[in-house]
Protein backbone atom coordinates (compact mmCIF):
# COMPACT_ATOMS: atom_id res chain seq x y z
CA UNK A 1 0.00 0.00 0.00
CA UNK A 2 1.16 3.52 -0.83
CA UNK A 3 2.23 5.23 2.39
CA UNK A 4 1.05 8.77 2.99
CA UNK A 5 1.67 10.96 6.04
CA UNK A 6 -1.46 11.07 8.16
CA UNK A 7 -2.95 7.71 7.21
CA UNK A 8 -4.48 5.71 10.05
CA UNK A 9 -1.92 3.24 11.37
CA UNK A 10 -4.47 0.45 11.77
CA UNK A 11 -6.21 0.99 8.44
CA UNK A 12 -6.28 -2.68 7.48
CA UNK A 13 -7.77 -3.62 10.85
CA UNK A 14 -10.39 -0.88 10.47
CA UNK A 15 -11.36 -2.16 7.03
CA UNK A 16 -11.97 -5.61 8.50
CA UNK A 17 -14.64 -4.06 10.74
CA UNK A 18 -16.75 -3.34 7.62
CA UNK A 19 -18.02 -6.64 6.17
CA UNK A 20 -19.28 -5.11 2.93
CA UNK A 21 -15.77 -4.03 1.92
CA UNK A 22 -15.00 -7.71 1.27
CA UNK A 23 -17.93 -7.95 -1.14
CA UNK A 24 -17.12 -9.06 -4.67
CA UNK A 25 -19.11 -7.82 -7.63
CA UNK A 26 -19.05 -8.29 -11.41
CA UNK A 27 -17.17 -11.57 -11.81
CA UNK A 28 -15.12 -11.50 -8.64
CA UNK A 29 -13.99 -7.87 -8.50
CA UNK A 30 -13.62 -6.63 -4.94
CA UNK A 31 -15.74 -3.54 -4.52
CA UNK A 32 -14.02 -0.15 -4.36
CA UNK A 33 -16.50 1.97 -2.43
CA UNK A 34 -16.10 5.69 -3.19
CA UNK A 35 -19.66 6.86 -2.52
CA UNK A 36 -19.29 7.86 1.11
CA UNK A 37 -20.81 11.33 0.72
CA UNK A 38 -24.08 9.58 -0.14
CA UNK A 39 -23.86 7.08 2.72
CA UNK A 40 -21.12 5.37 4.66
CA UNK A 41 -20.74 1.67 5.27
CA UNK A 42 -21.45 0.20 8.72
CA UNK A 43 -18.96 -1.56 11.00
CA UNK A 44 -19.75 -4.79 12.78
CA UNK A 45 -19.95 -2.92 16.07
CA UNK A 46 -22.96 -0.98 14.82
CA UNK A 47 -24.57 -4.03 13.22
CA UNK A 48 -24.12 -5.94 16.48
CA UNK A 49 -25.67 -3.11 18.50
CA UNK A 50 -28.74 -3.11 16.26
CA UNK A 51 -29.07 -6.86 16.49
CA UNK A 52 -28.68 -6.82 20.29
CA UNK A 53 -31.33 -4.13 20.63
CA UNK A 54 -33.92 -6.06 18.66
CA UNK A 55 -33.02 -9.41 20.19
CA UNK A 56 -32.86 -8.32 23.85
CA UNK A 57 -34.30 -4.85 24.50
CA UNK A 58 -36.99 -4.05 21.93
CA UNK A 59 -39.81 -1.96 23.42
CA UNK A 60 -41.30 1.50 23.10
CA UNK A 61 -39.59 4.20 25.12
CA UNK A 62 -40.56 6.52 27.98
CA UNK A 63 -44.05 5.19 28.69
CA UNK A 64 -43.49 1.69 30.04
CA UNK A 65 -42.51 0.53 33.52
CA UNK A 66 -41.53 -3.00 32.56
CA UNK A 67 -37.92 -4.12 32.16
CA UNK A 68 -37.77 -3.98 28.37
CA UNK A 69 -39.23 -0.47 28.23
CA UNK A 70 -36.79 0.78 30.85
CA UNK A 71 -33.85 -0.79 28.99
CA UNK A 72 -34.97 0.63 25.64
CA UNK A 73 -35.41 4.08 27.19
CA UNK A 74 -31.96 3.93 28.77
CA UNK A 75 -30.38 2.99 25.44
CA UNK A 76 -32.28 5.68 23.54
CA UNK A 77 -31.51 8.45 26.01
CA UNK A 78 -27.97 7.13 26.36
CA UNK A 79 -27.54 7.74 22.65
CA UNK A 80 -28.62 11.35 23.21
CA UNK A 81 -25.89 11.69 25.82
CA UNK A 82 -23.34 10.34 23.35
CA UNK A 83 -24.40 12.79 20.65
CA UNK A 84 -24.23 15.71 23.09
CA UNK A 85 -20.69 14.77 24.06
CA UNK A 86 -19.70 14.15 20.42
CA UNK A 87 -20.66 17.69 19.36
CA UNK A 88 -19.74 19.36 22.68
CA UNK A 89 -23.30 20.50 23.37
CA UNK A 90 -23.75 22.40 26.63
CA UNK A 91 -26.81 20.29 27.45
CA UNK A 92 -28.18 16.92 26.35
CA UNK A 93 -31.61 18.59 26.15
CA UNK A 94 -30.35 20.55 23.13
CA UNK A 95 -30.11 17.34 21.07
CA UNK A 96 -33.22 16.49 19.04
CA UNK A 97 -33.51 13.21 17.17
CA UNK A 98 -35.02 13.36 13.68
CA UNK A 99 -35.04 10.88 10.82
CA UNK A 100 -32.37 12.73 8.79
CA UNK A 101 -30.77 16.13 8.22
CA UNK A 102 -33.54 17.09 5.79
CA UNK A 103 -36.11 16.74 8.57
CA UNK A 104 -33.85 18.69 10.91
CA UNK A 105 -33.65 21.61 8.47
CA UNK A 106 -37.39 21.48 7.77
CA UNK A 107 -37.94 21.55 11.52
CA UNK A 108 -36.01 24.81 11.84
CA UNK A 109 -37.79 26.40 8.87
CA UNK A 110 -41.23 25.50 10.17
CA UNK A 111 -40.48 26.63 13.72
CA UNK A 112 -39.46 30.05 12.44
CA UNK A 113 -42.53 30.30 10.25
CA UNK A 114 -44.82 29.69 13.22
CA UNK A 115 -42.80 31.50 15.87
CA UNK A 116 -43.71 34.69 17.68
CA UNK A 117 -41.43 37.69 17.65
CA UNK A 118 -38.50 38.17 17.74
CA UNK A 119 -37.92 34.95 15.76
CA UNK A 120 -40.84 35.01 13.35
CA UNK A 121 -40.10 35.03 9.61
CA UNK A 122 -42.67 37.12 7.71
CA UNK A 123 -43.05 39.39 4.69
CA UNK A 124 -40.84 42.07 6.21
CA UNK A 125 -37.88 39.74 6.70
CA UNK A 126 -35.19 38.01 4.66
CA UNK A 127 -33.78 34.48 4.53
CA UNK A 128 -30.18 33.93 3.37
CA UNK A 129 -28.75 30.69 1.97
CA UNK A 130 -25.99 29.91 -0.58
CA UNK A 131 -25.81 28.64 -4.14
CA UNK A 132 -23.87 25.52 -3.06
CA UNK A 133 -26.55 24.09 -0.77
CA UNK A 134 -27.98 20.61 -0.93
CA UNK A 135 -31.64 20.74 -1.92
CA UNK A 136 -32.43 19.95 1.73
CA UNK A 137 -31.15 23.40 2.63
CA UNK A 138 -32.84 25.18 -0.29
CA UNK A 139 -36.36 23.81 -0.65
CA UNK A 140 -37.46 24.26 3.02
CA UNK A 141 -36.47 27.92 2.85
CA UNK A 142 -38.19 28.38 -0.52
CA UNK A 143 -41.35 26.90 0.99
CA UNK A 144 -41.06 29.18 4.00
CA UNK A 145 -40.55 32.24 1.79
CA UNK A 146 -43.59 31.29 -0.34
CA UNK A 147 -45.72 30.77 2.74
CA UNK A 148 -44.72 33.93 4.58
CA UNK A 149 -43.75 36.37 1.84
CA UNK A 150 -40.18 36.64 3.13
CA UNK A 151 -37.45 37.45 0.62
CA UNK A 152 -34.99 34.64 -0.16
CA UNK A 153 -31.41 35.74 -0.88
CA UNK A 154 -28.20 33.81 -1.42
CA UNK A 155 -24.44 34.01 -1.79
CA UNK A 156 -23.07 33.07 -5.21
CA UNK A 157 -20.01 31.01 -6.09
CA UNK A 158 -16.58 31.91 -7.37
CA UNK A 159 -15.10 30.16 -10.39
CA UNK A 160 -13.01 27.93 -8.12
CA UNK A 161 -15.99 26.67 -6.12
CA UNK A 162 -15.93 28.87 -3.06
CA UNK A 163 -18.52 31.22 -1.61
CA UNK A 164 -18.41 34.77 -2.95
CA UNK A 165 -18.67 36.81 0.23
CA UNK A 166 -17.54 40.07 -1.37
CA UNK A 167 -21.03 41.51 -0.83
CA UNK A 168 -21.72 39.98 2.56
CA UNK A 169 -22.95 43.26 4.07
CA UNK A 170 -25.50 43.65 1.26
CA UNK A 171 -26.71 40.04 1.42
CA UNK A 172 -27.00 39.81 5.21
CA UNK A 173 -28.86 42.95 6.33
CA UNK A 174 -30.89 44.23 9.25
CA UNK A 175 -33.91 42.46 7.72
CA UNK A 176 -32.22 39.04 7.78
CA UNK A 177 -33.85 36.64 10.25
CA UNK A 178 -31.98 33.43 9.42
CA UNK A 179 -28.76 32.52 7.60
CA UNK A 180 -28.54 28.83 6.72
CA UNK A 181 -25.50 27.35 5.01
CA UNK A 182 -23.53 24.17 4.58
CA UNK A 183 -20.31 23.67 6.52
CA UNK A 184 -18.78 21.40 3.83
CA UNK A 185 -20.39 21.12 0.40
CA UNK A 186 -21.51 17.67 -0.65
CA UNK A 187 -20.77 18.39 -4.33
CA UNK A 188 -17.85 20.83 -4.29
CA UNK A 189 -16.13 19.63 -1.13
CA UNK A 190 -15.65 23.27 -0.11
CA UNK A 191 -15.12 23.94 3.60
CA UNK A 192 -16.87 27.25 4.19
CA UNK A 193 -15.59 30.17 6.33
CA UNK A 194 -17.98 29.88 9.26
CA UNK A 195 -16.49 32.67 11.35
CA UNK A 196 -17.03 35.39 8.77
CA UNK A 197 -20.64 34.43 8.10
CA UNK A 198 -21.54 34.01 11.77
CA UNK A 199 -19.91 37.33 12.66
CA UNK A 200 -22.00 39.22 10.12
CA UNK A 201 -25.19 37.40 11.08
CA UNK A 202 -24.68 38.22 14.74
CA UNK A 203 -24.03 41.87 13.89
CA UNK A 204 -27.58 42.17 12.51
CA UNK A 205 -29.20 39.86 15.07
CA UNK A 206 -29.91 36.99 12.61
CA UNK A 207 -30.04 33.35 13.61
CA UNK A 208 -27.56 30.92 12.04
CA UNK A 209 -28.27 27.35 10.96
CA UNK A 210 -25.41 25.11 9.80
CA UNK A 211 -25.82 21.94 7.75
CA UNK A 212 -22.98 19.76 9.05
CA UNK A 213 -23.95 16.54 7.26
CA UNK A 214 -20.62 16.36 5.41
CA UNK A 215 -18.61 17.52 8.43
CA UNK A 216 -19.83 15.50 11.41
CA UNK A 217 -18.59 12.16 9.98
CA UNK A 218 -15.16 13.46 9.05
CA UNK A 219 -13.81 15.92 11.62
CA UNK A 220 -14.30 17.08 15.20
CA UNK A 221 -17.57 19.01 15.45
CA UNK A 222 -17.93 21.56 18.26
CA UNK A 223 -21.29 23.32 18.17
CA UNK A 224 -20.15 25.88 20.73
CA UNK A 225 -17.07 26.80 18.71
CA UNK A 226 -19.16 27.15 15.52
CA UNK A 227 -21.18 29.93 17.11
CA UNK A 228 -24.34 28.82 15.29
CA UNK A 229 -27.85 28.63 16.74
CA UNK A 230 -28.79 25.36 15.02
CA UNK A 231 -26.65 22.53 13.62
CA UNK A 232 -28.08 19.66 11.57
CA UNK A 233 -26.48 16.37 10.55
CA UNK A 234 -27.42 12.82 9.69
CA UNK A 235 -26.37 9.45 11.05
CA UNK A 236 -26.15 7.29 7.95
CA UNK A 237 -23.11 9.18 6.63
CA UNK A 238 -21.18 8.49 9.85
CA UNK A 239 -21.40 4.70 10.18
CA UNK A 240 -24.89 4.75 11.75
CA UNK A 241 -28.10 3.27 10.32
CA UNK A 242 -30.39 5.13 7.96
CA UNK A 243 -33.41 6.83 9.50
CA UNK A 244 -31.67 8.84 12.23
CA UNK A 245 -30.67 12.49 12.15
CA UNK A 246 -29.85 15.18 14.67
CA UNK A 247 -30.79 18.79 15.20
CA UNK A 248 -28.82 20.65 17.84
CA UNK A 249 -30.28 23.96 18.96
CA UNK A 250 -29.49 26.49 21.66
CA UNK A 251 -31.54 25.74 24.76
CA UNK A 252 -33.20 29.15 25.03
CA UNK A 253 -34.35 28.98 21.41
CA UNK A 254 -35.79 25.50 21.80
CA UNK A 255 -37.70 26.66 24.85
CA UNK A 256 -39.21 29.64 23.01
CA UNK A 257 -39.94 28.13 19.59
CA UNK A 258 -43.13 26.16 18.81
CA UNK A 259 -43.18 22.45 17.95
CA UNK A 260 -43.22 21.20 14.38
CA UNK A 261 -45.18 17.94 14.76
CA UNK A 262 -47.94 17.15 17.22
CA UNK A 263 -48.74 13.78 18.77
CA UNK A 264 -47.77 11.44 21.53
CA UNK A 265 -44.86 12.09 23.88
CA UNK A 266 -44.38 15.77 22.90
CA UNK A 267 -47.16 16.95 25.20
CA UNK A 268 -47.41 17.95 28.83
CA UNK A 269 -51.21 18.04 29.11
CA UNK A 270 -54.00 17.56 26.57
CA UNK A 271 -57.66 18.50 26.76
CA UNK A 272 -60.27 18.80 24.06
CA UNK A 273 -59.74 22.55 24.13
CA UNK A 274 -55.96 22.93 24.16
CA UNK A 275 -52.61 21.32 24.86
CA UNK A 276 -49.38 22.25 26.56
CA UNK A 277 -46.02 20.89 25.49
CA UNK A 278 -43.21 18.95 27.08
CA UNK A 279 -39.82 20.65 27.47
CA UNK A 280 -37.20 20.27 24.76
CA UNK A 281 -36.06 17.94 23.32
CA UNK A 282 -39.28 15.91 23.69
CA UNK A 283 -41.40 18.83 22.45
CA UNK A 284 -39.88 18.17 19.02
CA UNK A 285 -40.03 14.34 19.01
CA UNK A 286 -43.67 13.48 18.45
CA UNK A 287 -44.67 9.83 18.34
CA UNK A 288 -42.52 6.72 18.55
CA UNK A 289 -39.00 7.88 17.74
CA UNK A 290 -36.33 6.01 15.73
CA UNK A 291 -35.24 4.00 18.75
CA UNK A 292 -33.10 1.29 17.16
CA UNK A 293 -31.57 3.84 14.81
CA UNK A 294 -30.59 6.06 17.74
CA UNK A 295 -29.00 3.06 19.44
CA UNK A 296 -27.07 2.43 16.23
CA UNK A 297 -25.99 6.08 16.12
CA UNK A 298 -24.71 5.78 19.66
CA UNK A 299 -22.69 2.72 18.69
CA UNK A 300 -21.32 4.56 15.63
CA UNK A 301 -20.24 7.47 17.80
CA UNK A 302 -18.48 5.04 20.15
CA UNK A 303 -16.70 3.51 17.16
CA UNK A 304 -15.57 6.81 15.66
CA UNK A 305 -14.58 8.24 19.03
CA UNK A 306 -12.48 5.21 19.87
CA UNK A 307 -10.48 5.78 16.68
CA UNK A 308 -10.40 9.55 17.22
CA UNK A 309 -11.98 12.21 15.04
CA UNK A 310 -8.70 14.10 14.72
CA UNK A 311 -7.04 10.97 13.36
CA UNK A 312 -9.93 10.33 10.98
CA UNK A 313 -9.72 13.90 9.73
CA UNK A 314 -5.97 13.64 9.16
CA UNK A 315 -6.45 10.35 7.31
CA UNK A 316 -9.05 11.83 5.00
CA UNK A 317 -6.98 14.94 4.35
CA UNK A 318 -4.11 12.71 3.24
CA UNK A 319 -6.37 10.62 1.00
CA UNK A 320 -8.04 13.71 -0.49
CA UNK A 321 -4.73 15.44 -1.20
CA UNK A 322 -3.46 12.28 -2.90
CA UNK A 323 -6.68 11.94 -4.89
CA UNK A 324 -6.56 15.54 -6.13
CA UNK A 325 -2.97 15.07 -7.29
CA UNK A 326 -3.81 11.83 -9.08
CA UNK A 327 -7.02 13.06 -10.68
CA UNK A 328 -5.49 16.17 -12.23
CA UNK A 329 -3.13 13.80 -14.07
CA UNK A 330 -6.08 12.35 -15.99
CA UNK A 331 -6.40 14.02 -19.43
CA UNK A 332 -9.62 16.00 -19.99
CA UNK A 333 -10.63 15.73 -16.33
CA UNK A 334 -11.98 18.92 -14.73
CA UNK A 335 -12.50 19.13 -10.99
CA UNK A 336 -15.67 21.07 -10.14
CA UNK A 337 -14.76 22.89 -6.95
CA UNK A 338 -11.45 23.69 -5.28
CA UNK A 339 -8.61 22.14 -7.30
CA UNK A 340 -6.41 21.74 -4.22
CA UNK A 341 -6.88 19.90 -0.94
CA UNK A 342 -6.82 23.16 1.03
CA UNK A 343 -10.06 23.94 2.92
CA UNK A 344 -11.97 21.09 1.34
CA UNK A 345 -13.69 17.95 2.48
CA UNK A 346 -13.37 14.38 1.25
CA UNK A 347 -15.67 14.61 -1.78
CA UNK A 348 -14.35 15.42 -5.27
CA UNK A 349 -16.70 16.06 -8.19
CA UNK A 350 -15.43 16.14 -11.76
CA UNK A 351 -16.27 15.93 -15.42
CA UNK A 352 -14.35 13.87 -17.97
CA UNK A 353 -14.24 15.53 -21.37
CA UNK A 354 -17.60 15.30 -23.09
CA UNK A 355 -18.39 11.86 -21.63
CA UNK A 356 -21.65 12.03 -19.68
CA UNK A 357 -21.16 11.32 -15.97
CA UNK A 358 -23.76 8.53 -16.09
CA UNK A 359 -21.63 6.76 -18.69
CA UNK A 360 -18.53 7.30 -16.57
CA UNK A 361 -20.26 5.82 -13.54
CA UNK A 362 -21.57 2.82 -15.43
CA UNK A 363 -18.20 1.88 -16.88
CA UNK A 364 -16.54 2.34 -13.50
CA UNK A 365 -19.18 0.13 -11.91
CA UNK A 366 -18.31 -2.64 -14.35
CA UNK A 367 -14.82 -2.51 -12.81
CA UNK A 368 -16.22 -2.71 -9.28
CA UNK A 369 -15.74 1.00 -8.55
CA UNK A 370 -18.73 2.65 -6.86
CA UNK A 371 -19.04 6.42 -7.38
CA UNK A 372 -22.03 8.77 -7.47
CA UNK A 373 -23.21 10.49 -10.65
CA UNK A 374 -25.76 13.25 -11.23
CA UNK A 375 -26.29 16.68 -9.70
CA UNK A 376 -26.03 15.28 -6.15
CA UNK A 377 -29.15 17.15 -4.97
CA UNK A 378 -27.26 20.38 -5.68
CA UNK A 379 -28.55 21.28 -9.12
CA UNK A 380 -27.91 25.04 -8.76
CA UNK A 381 -24.18 24.25 -8.62
CA UNK A 382 -24.36 22.42 -11.94
CA UNK A 383 -26.29 25.33 -13.44
CA UNK A 384 -23.67 27.76 -12.13
CA UNK A 385 -20.85 25.89 -13.88
CA UNK A 386 -22.78 25.08 -17.03
CA UNK A 387 -22.67 21.29 -16.71
CA UNK A 388 -25.49 18.71 -16.68
CA UNK A 389 -24.01 16.62 -13.86
CA UNK A 390 -20.75 15.40 -12.35
CA UNK A 391 -19.07 12.21 -11.26
CA UNK A 392 -18.26 12.30 -7.55
CA UNK A 393 -15.73 10.21 -5.65
CA UNK A 394 -15.89 10.54 -1.88
CA UNK A 395 -13.71 9.04 0.81
CA UNK A 396 -13.93 7.98 4.45
CA UNK A 397 -11.86 6.54 7.25
CA UNK A 398 -11.53 3.16 5.50
CA UNK A 399 -10.50 4.58 2.11
CA UNK A 400 -7.01 3.70 0.86
CA UNK A 401 -4.52 5.14 -1.63
CA UNK A 402 -4.93 1.90 -3.60
CA UNK A 403 -8.60 2.73 -4.10
CA UNK A 404 -7.62 6.15 -5.44
CA UNK A 405 -5.23 4.42 -7.84
CA UNK A 406 -8.02 2.07 -8.89
CA UNK A 407 -10.24 5.07 -9.62
CA UNK A 408 -7.58 6.73 -11.77
CA UNK A 409 -6.93 3.49 -13.67
CA UNK A 410 -10.68 3.11 -14.08
CA UNK A 411 -11.00 6.59 -15.55
CA UNK A 412 -8.28 5.78 -18.07
CA UNK A 413 -10.32 2.73 -19.02
CA UNK A 414 -13.39 4.97 -19.41
CA UNK A 415 -11.46 7.30 -21.73
CA UNK A 416 -10.25 4.37 -23.83
CA UNK A 417 -13.73 2.84 -23.88
CA UNK A 418 -15.23 5.98 -25.35
CA UNK A 419 -12.31 6.64 -27.63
Amino acid sequence: MTQLPGLLDDLEAIRKDFPILDREVHDGRKIVYLDNAATSQKPRQVLDALSAYYERHNANVHRGVHVLAEEATALYEGARDKVAAFVNAPSRDEVIFTKNASESLNLVANMLGWADEPYRVDSDTEIVITEMEHHSNIVPWQLLAQRTGAKLKWFGLTDDGRLDLSNIDEVITEKTKIVSFVLISNILGTHNPVEEIVRRAQEVGALVCVDASQAAPHMPLDVQALGADFVAFTGHKMCAPTGIGVLWGRQELLEDLPPFLGGGEMIETVSMHSSTYAPAPHKFEAGTPPIAQAVGLGAAIDYLSNIGMEKIHAHEQAITEYAVKRLIEVPDLRIIGPATAEDRGAAISFTLGDIHPHDVGQVLDEQGIAVRVGHHCARPVCLRYGIPATTRASFYLYSTPAEVDALVDGLEHVRNFFG
